[in-house]
């Protein structure tokens, strides 16, 4: 396990955390959290320092860490350089054990006989042999094609090189695992397998993410930072603000408390210390004032607060494209598109890694020409686009005052700085060239450009990609209050949930509205990417005598017998007489028989999992009665807090057994076929 004891660090003379205690065990899975500038990346830099590993050394302050001298870290850095290695190399060189010995069995000239056993002994032990496919299941997980395996690393955009980089991270054989934001570039589909890899993961999991739907489908732990102090919290990421609150309404009423107690003493001291009689009473008054531990107060959880302004003129469809072709250099990607934007419009658009999301985009603001079709926009259209565009087009050398300021006109300066304020840029930030900035910071810069100037379509393409969780909470907030039309883009659930109330899928050329929610999307992404999969197995079968020059593999003639095998088994159907409609009905019914058990257990799973759902409605409503956080009802929050605790338990329990019935029912099927 990882303990620390009494830890203290302090960065550039300033104290990030002190009295730091906590244990960390193999199997956990840790969301770390905490404002920017808390700490978070430091607590990795030293955990990185103590295993030897990792580019910044970080030294403590005060403490002892204790890690296991035999456990293996894995950390996800942040920035991939240009190479020429290939992709699927690059994160088999994840696996540094495999890595080495395969590279020794490529190139036996420097290897005795003896040495050669050696290392195929070793290359068994590790079932190096199966290694190659564990790559190709990660990387087409993460989005990548098979035929993306061979292309150069230098080829890839920052994005995917950040994808091979989260790839090469999970090809580790590590004991720890520090994955810092790793969802930033990952859309959805990836988001969801990457939720599952890390949940069948048997070592400890340390991850930071602004992502809440993500920390809670994965994180049985909340490691959070907070003035000078490491927390460590059971549950997820909800669970853990409900703690958190308990524990902010105790303490705001302990500081009360003790703020009366020193007004006390204070007006005692200054009454009676002059007095020779009282003299004696006011130097232990002043002396217990010195003693008392200084508690802080309630602090308002969320820096940011802001709201979009109401628009001055609408009119309806403030955008109306009608059977238009959406594309490149005359050839189209989107066919027959139909999208109509009114004052009303809360559109989230859905779609795999490629789909033409960011295209249709594109078109709807008029950046990218249709081809085809008809595109009109209304007279008062007042467009608020947000994406990373528009974040990089930032005037690197202004200040958020003085971008503002262009905007503004003859606005006073006291009433921009409350702006930028509510935004979170006070101080020396409000005068700070923006090359300074952080790519949170721009994120909220670029938003707070597009609010002052009162949109009517807010058209936002990942608006989430560099903010962190309490600026999603603040834009959510705002959006839901938004008087105009959004169109959405993103990978956030959360956001997508509490924003949109209608959904498009954008999928093969076509843009059609999703008859279900977010959650529906990820049943019809997971089948999808079982579709997709199937041919690339194929593929790789026919690559397995090209890939065994590369790889030691017994999968090599393996493949080639499977192959062999399949082709047999196709010409043995294809050379059997049609069945009669008799044998047909026969050999459904046999079907529905054999079946009839899974598919009950799967209405039984479907009901209870229906009824767990509205039990969960019901908690979290009466969790949302602010006097049950009173002191005098503790004990009926902590009741209901565990009651939420074991039915979220048994949901999870129940949504896997669901998905292991669903895949046993589909394979028997697939039998009869």
């Amino acid at each position: 396990m990882i303990e620390f004891k009494d830890v203290g660090v302090r960065r550039d003379g300033r104290e990030l955390f002190a009295g730091a205690n906590f244990q960390l065990h193999p199997g956990h899975k840790v969301g770390l959290t905490g404002n920017n500038g808390t700490g978070k990346s430091t607590l990795f830099a030293l955990l990185l320092t103590q295993m030897g590993a990792g580019d910044t050394e970080v030294t403590l302050d005060r403490g002892e860490v204790s890690i296991p001298d035999s456990w293996q870290v894995a950390h996800m850095a942040q920035e991939v350089g240009a190479s020429s290695q290939t992709a699927i190399d690059y994160v088999l060189s994840g696996d540094e054990q495999w890595y080495e010995i395969n590279a020794a069995l490529n190139d036996l000239s420097a290897v005795s006989d003896e040495q050669i056993g050696v290392l195929h002994q070793q290359f068994d032990e590790i079932d190096g042999y199966r290694t190659p496919t564990k790559a190709a299941q990660i990387m087409a997980g993460l989005g990548f094609k098979t035929s993306q395996h061979e292309l150069p690393v230098e080829g890839f955009s920052g994005g995917w090189r950040m994808r091979l980089n989260l790839a090469k991270t999970l090809m580790s054989r590590a004991d720890l695992m520090l994955l810092d934001e790793p969802t930033n570039h990952l859309d959805l589909d990836a988001i969801l397998w990457l939720e599952t890899w890390i949940n069948a993961f048997t070592g400890l999991v340390i991850v930071i993410s602004h992502d809440q739907a993500f920390l809670d489908a994965t994180v049985g732990h909340i490691l959070h930072v907070e003035q000078q102090k490491i927390t460590l919290y059971t549950g997820n990421y909800q669970q853990f603000i409900r703690t958190r609150h308990e524990r902010m309404a105790q303490q705001q009423q302990a500081f009360e408390k003790q703020q009366a107690t020193k007004a006390h003493l204070d007006d005692f001291i200054r009454r009676f210390r002059a007095k020779a009689s009282k003299a004696k009473q006011a130097q232990s008054r002043i002396k217990q004032l010195e003693r008392m531990a200084e508690l802080s107060p309630m602090m308002a959880d969320n820096p940011f607060s802001f709201r979009f302004y109401e628009p001055a003129n609408m009119s309806s469809p403030l955008i109306e494209m009608t059977q238009a072709d959406i594309g490149y250099s005359d050839t189209p990607l989107l066919y027959n598109a139909s999208v109509q934007v009114t004052p009303d419009t809360r559109l989230g658009l859905l779609g795999m890694n490629g789909a033409g999301k960011s295209t249709l985009i594109k078109a709807l603001v008029g950046e990218l020409k249709i081809l085809s079709g008809t595109y009109r926009v209304s007279d008062t259209l007042k467009l608020g686009y947000f994406n990373q565009h528009q974040m990089d087009a930032l005037d690197a050398a202004a200040t958020p005052l003085q971008m503002l300021r262009r905007l503004a006109g003859k606005t006073s300066d006291a009433e921009l700085r409350s702006f930028l304020g509510s935004f979170d840029f006070r101080g020396d930030r409000i005068d700070t060239p923006s090359k300074l900035f952080s790519g949170g910071e721009r994120a909220r810069l670029t938003l707070a450009l597009i609010v002052w100037q009162r949109p009517n379509v807010l058209v936002l393409d990942e608006p989430t990609n560099h903010l962190d969780l309490q600026m999603r909470q603040a834009l959510t907030i705002a959006l839901q209050g938004f008087q105009g039309a959004v169109v959405l883009v993103s990978h956030d659930r959360e956001l997508i949930a509490n924003v949109c109330d209608e959904l498009y899928l954008v999928h093969d050329g076509q843009i059609d509205e999703f008859n279900g929610d977010i959650s529906d999307y990820g049943k019809w992404l997971a089948e999808k990417r079982k579709q997709e999969n199937a041919p690339d197995k194929n593929t790789g079968k026919k690559k397995s005598k090209k890939e065994s020059k590369k790889f030691v593999s017994r999968e090599t003639d393996t493949g080639l017998v499977n192959n062999e095998t399949s082709t047999a088994t196709i010409k043995d159907k294809t050379a059997q007489p049609a069945l009669s409609k008799d044998e047909q009905r026969k050999l459904a019914a046999e079907q529905r028989k054999l079946t009839a058990p899974i598919r009950r257990d799967i209405e039984d799973t479907e009901k209870a999992l229906a009824k767990m759902d509205k039990q969960l409605i019901t908690l979290e409503e009466k969790l949302a009665d602010t006097d049950l956080y009173e002191e005098s009802r503790k004990s009926d929050l902590l009741r209901l807090l565990d009651e939420q605790s074991a039915l979220q338990q048994q949901h999870s329990d129940n949504e896997e057994k669901l998905l292991l019935s669903m895949t046993t029912l589909e394979e028997m099927e697939a039998k009869f076929d």
